[in-house]
């Protein structure tokens, strides 16, 4: 069974609580290995990423907490395959469910989840 590393919880910090849970029991529930990439983000950040086009929009869940990004990782290297996101989206998908929460996947440029 999987389990988020030190840095993943710490990336969690001053996330909704419960998404944490739903992360934490996420990670319990996929043979696929991910971690926290960010959580929390700032305003100054968002900036920055619009600047760098790496964002769209100044209007990002991440501001509030409400938002996390996960890679996965495979032989403890970041992959981007999109199988293995379509699995992390599943896990994530059930544990919302188990857990009575709502959640967005916002990964839907590799995968729509109904």
């Amino acid at each position: 069974m999987n389990k988020l590393s030190n840095l993943s919880t710490s990336r969690l910090v001053g996330v909704d609580p419960k998404l944490v849970l739903v992360v934490k029991r996420a990670i319990e529930l996929t043979k696929i290995d991910f971690r926290v990439q960010e959580g929390l983000r700032t305003l100054e950040t968002q900036q920055e990423y619009l600047k760098k086009r790496v964002t769209q929009t100044l209007d990002s869940k991440h501001i509030t907490g409400d938002a996390v990004d996960l890679v996965a990782l495979v032989d403890n290297k970041v992959n981007w395959d999109a199988s293995y996101y379509i699995q992390i989206a599943e896990a994530m998908r059930l544990a919302a469910i188990e857990l009575n929460v709502q959640v967005r996947w916002g990964g839907c440029w590799l995968v729509l989840i109904s």
